[in-house]
């Protein structure tokens, strides 16, 4: 019964026309991949096509800048994202010849590709029945097989952990067409949570998005879109965006750290006194 339900529901209402189920090809499975990580599908798609538009193939993001990468990402928040994306490209290119490992610990050697992206990968690009887990998946699981109460449906107040889904998922997992399944499972979870279905926060993984505006993030991403366009001062950035000097510099030491931007230093001599000034810039 509960797999009938899945499998009506995607035939009759399934989001069929989603542009990265329309293919195959590893690298562009892996650009959605990472691309709808803490993102709306609604907002993903626009992004997903250009950024193919503007990197084709992995040779060609690869080659590029980080700027450009950076540039194309531009409205997708989270820009770590776009560095892992960008590195993982490279050691694609250098390592494996241009060409993506097939196995799941091959690719969790890549840069920024964690269990669940591995396994999507291998799930989606090479239709392998691979046991994954993802937010959508997760409330399909727990609000048919541990939705003991009207209350747990909206109030998340049973505390289930993973290890308790996955046996239940790789059990329902279907062997001949993975894909499939798993694309039938996140529309079917979307849809719940739609209709005010919050059992997604009875997980022991779930974790509250936190608000952006105001945020950390909010800076960061603020100097990002500067330094796509131009390298600044941290006195530039502060005027053009408007953003309090230390939380500017708490957000620059954290990109530095990430490795997104590097700093060079100018000297200058103002009223006959030496002066360093920190030139920021993206790598």
């Amino acid at each position: 019964m509960f797999i009938q339900t899945v499998k009506e529901y995607y035939h009759k209402h399934g989001r069929h026309d989603l542009p990265w189920r329309m293919t195959t090809d590893p690298y562009k499975i892996v650009v959605s991949e990472i691309m709808l990580q803490q993102t709306q599908v609604s907002r993903v798609i626009e992004k997903y096509y250009t950024f193919l538009k503007a990197f084709p193939t992995v040779q060609v993001l690869a080659n590029a800048s980080l700027q450009q990468v950076l540039l194309q990402w531009s409205g997708l928040g989270y820009n770590r994202r776009a560095r892992f994306l960008h590195q993982m490209a490279q050691t694609v290119v250098k390592e494996k010849s241009g060409v993506f490992p097939k196995h799941f610990d091959e690719l969790l050697e890549l840069p920024g590709i964690g269990h669940y992206t591995a396994g999507a990968i291998c799930a989606f690009a090479y239709n392998k029945p691979i046991t994954i887990i993802e937010t959508n998946i997760r409330t399909v699981f727990l609000y048919h097989f541990f939705n003991n109460s009207k209350e747990a449906q909206h109030d998340g107040l049973v505390k289930v952990a993973d290890s308790e889904l996955l046996p239940l998922i790789e059990k329902t997992l279907d062997q001949n067409n993975p894909r499939e399944w798993y694309w039938a499972l996140m529309d079917y979870g979307s849809y719940l949570k739609s209709q005010g279905i919050k059992i997604h926060r009875s997980s022991t993984h779930y974790k509250k998005q936190t608000t952006f505006k105001g945020s950390l993030r909010e800076v960061r991403g603020a100097i990002i879109k500067m330094l796509t366009k131009h390298s600044a001062t941290v006195l530039q950035v502060q005027k053009s965006t408007g953003f309090e000097i230390d939380r500017i510099e708490e957000a620059v030491q954290i990109l530095i750290k990430e490795g997104i931007i590097g700093k060079k230093i100018k000297y200058s001599t103002i009223e006959s006194c030496r002066t360093d000034i920190v030139i920021l810039s993206i790598f």
